[in-house]
């Protein structure tokens, strides 16, 4: 079985967001990329509220994954 962190994989979206060039990027763009980053500060923090919200997204993504079998 195939395991991802959350943490992981959203740096590396942020990371290839942000490599993009400023010129081509919209305003709903930008928002998104933002989110993303929010997203990704919140899973990392060690806080209550960001582990819950990471476990509630791994539950998700194992909802998904369970639903494609």
């Amino acid at each position: 079985m195939l395991t991802i962190n959350l943490g992981l994989l959203l740096a590396v979206i942020v990371f290839f967001r942000l490599r993009r060039r400023t010129e081509a990027r919209s305003r709903n763009d930008e928002k998104l990329t933002v989110v993303i980053v929010l997203a990704l500060g919140v899973v990392i923090a060690p806080t209550p509220v960001g582990q819950g919200i990471g476990e509630f997204l791994g539950q998700l993504a194992s909802g998904i994954t369970d639903s494609t079998r």
